[in-house]
C-alpha cells in the first residue's frame, strides 16, 4: 500500500486516540464490574464522570446543543449511550427539560454552552423556577486552567446570570468534584419546593482525568411541623365544618392519598391551574379548577355554598392561577406547603402548616376515625347538577364563520386518548382548556403558569414525547406563541416524534387585545402576519391539516390522530364574543384596586376616545 502524508496522519490520529481512551475504557469496565449500583467508580475523564453520574441519577435524556465548551460531554453521551435530543434553540432545551420533568416527575437535564447558550435558556429556566419544576442545567464554562488566556469567547458571568432563575448555582473547580456536586444539584432540584439548579463546569475539566469513587448522597429529610399539623387536623375533625380541598402542583405525586382524604372528609376538590389532574376530573368530588370567578362555574358555586373550611395543599395562590388574586376569603383556611416562605403570603387568615403534602395526608389518614364524615350523596348530586349546567353554557357556540375555540377544545378532548399528554400555551385558550379539557389523572395536562413564557408548549411537548414514545402528545398554542418556537417542529420531523401541534390562528395577539381594548378603546402592536402554514409544514417535513369551520372539526381531527407522525394543524378561530372567565375576573379585580385618581384618568381617556368612530388598531 502506498504510504501518503494523509495515511500517516490518519494512523497517528488513531494511535493517539487509542492511547487516550484505552486506559479509561478498561478502568470503566473494571469499575462497573465491582461498583455498587449508583456509584461512579474508576479512572476516567471529567466528561465521562459527568455522564456516568447522570446515568446513576436515572436520567433518560439530555436536551441541548453541543458547542466547543461541551463537545467532550456530547461525545461521552454517545459513547455511553445516554439518549440526547438536539434542539434548535437553547430556550427549547430548557423547556424540553421542563416538559420531561413535569411528565415524569424526575429532574430534566439540559447541557448548553456558555454565553448565548445560557442567555437563550434563561426564560425557560425562569418558567421552571416559578412553576416549581426540577431541572439541572449544566453549563460548560470557559477554561479555568493555569494557562487559560483572557478574553475567551462567551466569557460572561454565568453564575450571576443563573442565580435569579435557579434555586442555587454550583461551580466546579476540580475534576474530582464533578460527581459529588452534580449529585447535590439533583438532590436540591428535587428537595423542598422543586426547581432548577445550575452547575457551571469549566470545559478543561471535561478533558482532565482522575480516579473516581463517588456514591449516592443520603436522602434529605422532608419537613413536618408536628404541632401545626395537629392544630390543622383538630380543625378538620369538627364535623360541623364543611371542608373543601384546593390542591396544587405539590399534590402531583400524592394523587391516590389526596382522593382518600377527600372521600374521608366528603370534600369537594378544586385545583390550581398547575395542579389540574391531581384528582381525576371524572371523580364525583372533583369540581374543576379554581374556586373563584376565574375558574370553573362548578367550583365557584360549590365552594361558595357548600364549603366553610378550605384545606389548601401544595399551592402558592399565585396571580395567574387565582385570576389576579380574586379567590374569595373563607372563614377558615388551612394552608399546607413544603415551602415555608409561601405560607400565608396571599391568604393571610390561614392556619399554616409547614409540611410535605404527602406526609400531612398520610397523617390525616392515620386519624381517619376522627376526620370521617358521613356519606354526602346530596353534595355529589349538587356537583353533578352544576357540571351539567356548566356543560350547557360551554356548549354555546359564539363564532359563526369559523371555529369557536371552546368547541375545538371540547372536541379535541372527546377524540383524544384519555391519558394524552396535553400542553397548552400562553393564549386565551389556556383558560378555556383548563375549564373544559377533562384531565383523567396527574401529569397529563401542562401549562406555563407563573412565568407565562410564550412558545413554551411546542418544545415542552417534544421533551415529554421523547421519553413517552407510546403516549399521545398534543399541543394547543396560539399563532403568536407559535412564532416563538415553531422551528422546533423540525426537531419532531427529524426525530420522528409524533406530536400533534394545533395552532389556533386569528392573526393577532388576541390575549393582549382583550386586555387593551377596554382600557384604551384601541389595540396597539397586536396584529400578526398572515402565514402560509401549509408551506411551512412542508418545509419542516411534517404532515399538515387545516380546520376552518365546525363541520370540518371532527373528521379532520380524526385524520390527524390516525397519522402516525407529527402533524401541524391550523385551526381558524374567532374569539370575538366568547366570554373568558379568567379575563373578566382579573379585569374586575384590577379595576377595584385602582386608586380614585387612577380611575379618573382611565375614565377621562376613555371618554376622549369614545368619539373616535374608527379607532386605529394594529
Amino acid at each position: 500500500m502506498d504510504i501518503t502524508r494523509r495515511t500517516l496522519l490518519k494512523a497517528a490520529g488513531i494511535g493517539a486516540g487509542t492511547l487516550a481512551i484505552t486506559p479509561n475504557s478498561d478502568a470503566q469496565v473494571r469499575g462497573r464490574a465491582v461498583a455498587p449500583a449508583g456509584w461512579v467508580v474508576g479512572q476516567m475523564s471529567g466528561a465521562d464522570a459527568l455522564v456516568e453520574t447522570l446515568r446513576a441519577e436515572g436520567v433518560d435524556c439530555v436536551f441541548g446543543i453541543p458547542g466547543a465548551q461541551e463537545n467532550e460531554v456530547w461525545d461521552a453521551l454517545k459513547t455511553k449511550r445516554l439518549p440526547y435530543l438536539l434542539t434548535t434553540h437553547e430556550f427549547s432545551a430548557a423547556t424540553m427539560a421542563d416538559g420531561y420533568a413535569r411528565s415524569t416527575g424526575k429532574p430534566g437535564v439540559l447541557c448548553i454552552v456558555p454565553g448565548p447558550g445560557l442567555t437563550n435558556a434563561l426564560t425557560g429556566l425562569g418558567e421552571a423556577l416559578l412553576d416549581s419544576v426540577p431541572i439541572v442545567c449544566i453549563v460548560g464554562d470557559v477554561s479555568n486552567a493555569t494557562n487559560a488566556r483572557p478574553f475567551q469567547v462567551h466569557c460572561l458571568n454565568h453564575v450571576s446570570l443563573l442565580q435569579p432563575v435557579t434555586k442555587r448555582v454550583f461551580t466546579i473547580s476540580a475534576v474530582a468534584d464533578i460527581p459529588g456536586v452534580v449529585r447535590q444539584a439533583f438532590q436540591l432540584a428535587r428537595a423542598g419546593e422543586p426547581g432548577p439548579v445550575g452547575v457551571v463546569i469549566p470545559y478543561n475539566l471535561f478533558l482532565e482525568a482522575t480516579r473516581f469513587n463517588s456514591g449516592p448522597l443520603e436522602p434529605t429529610p422532608v419537613p413536618f411541623d408536628e404541632q401545626a399539623a395537629r392544630r390543622a387536623l383538630q380543625l378538620l375533625s369538627d364535623r360541623r365544618q364543611r371542608v373543601g380541598i384546593y390542591a396544587g402542583m405539590g399534590c402531583l405525586d400524592h394523587s391516590a392519598t389526596l382522593v382518600q382524604v377527600a372521600e374521608l372528609l366528603q370534600a369537594p376538590v378544586a385545583t390550581s391551574m398547575s395542579g389540574k389532574g391531581v384528582i381525576a376530573e371524572t371523580h364525583p368530588l372533583s369540581v374543576g379548577w379554581g374556586y373563584g370567578p376565574q375558574g370553573t362555574r362548578t367550583a365557584e358555586d360549590v365552594f361558595r355554598n357548600q364549603v366553610d373550611t378550605v384545606l389548601a395543599l401544595g399551592v402558592k395562590f399565585s396571580e395567574v392561577s387565582t385570576g389576579f388574586y380574586s379567590l374569595p376569603a373563607h372563614r377558615c383556611l388551612i394552608h399546607v406547603d413544603i415551602n415555608e416562605n409561601v405560607l400565608g403570603r396571599v391568604m393571610r387568615n390561614a392556619t399554616c402548616v409547614h409540611s410535605d403534602v404527602g406526609v400531612f395526608l398520610s397523617r390525616a389518614l392515620e386519624q381517619a376515625d376522627a376526620l370521617r364524615r358521613p356519606d354526602n350523596a346530596r353534595l355529589r348530586d349538587i356537583i353533578q347538577l352544576r357540571r351539567r349546567d356548566e356543560a350547557r353554557v360551554n356548549d354555546e357556540i359564539f363564532a359563526r364563520t369559523c371555529v369557536d375555540p371552546m368547541r375545538f377544545v371540547q372536541t379535541l378532548r372527546r377524540l383524544s386518548a384519555a391519558d394524552a399528554l396535553t400542553f397548552v400555551d400562553v393564549t386565551l385558550s389556556q383558560y378555556l382548556a383548563t375549564e373544559c379539557f377533562t384531565a383523567t389523572g396527574p401529569r397529563t395536562f401542562f401549562n406555563p403558569t407563573d412565568n407565562q413564557a410564550m412558545g413554551w408548549s411546542i418544545p415542552a411537548a417534544l421533551g415529554a414525547q421523547k421519553v413517552h414514545p407510546n403516549r399521545q402528545t398534543l399541543t394547543i398554542t396560539g399563532d403568536g406563541c407559535f412564532l416563538m418556537s415553531c422551528t422546533e417542529i423540525s426537531t419532531a420531523a427529524r426525530e420522528r416524534l409524533p406530536v400533534k401541534f394545533f395552532v389556533l390562528d386569528d392573526q393577532a395577539y388576541h390575549y393582549m387585545q382583550e386586555l387593551q381594548s377596554p382600557a384604551f378603546l384601541r389595540t396597539t402592536a397586536t396584529i400578526l402576519a398572515r402565514l402560509d402554514y401549509r408551506s411551512l409544514a412542508m418545509g419542516y417535513g411534517v404532515a399538515y391539516q387545516e380546520i376552518r369551520n365546525h363541520d370540518e372539526l371532527e373528521p379532520r381531527l380524526r385524520t390527524v390522530f390516525e397519522h402516525n407522525g407529527p402533524v401541524l394543524t391550523r385551526v381558524v378561530v374567532d374569539y370575538r364574543r366568547r366570554p373568558i372567565r379568567w379575563i373578566n375576573a382579573a379585569r374586575g379585580r384590577f379595576v377595584n384596586e385602582l386608586t380614585p385618581e387612577q380611575r379618573r384618568r382611565f375614565l377621562a381617556r376613555i371618554a376622549s376616545r369614545a368619539a373616535e368612530r374608527h379607532p386605529q388598531n394594529d
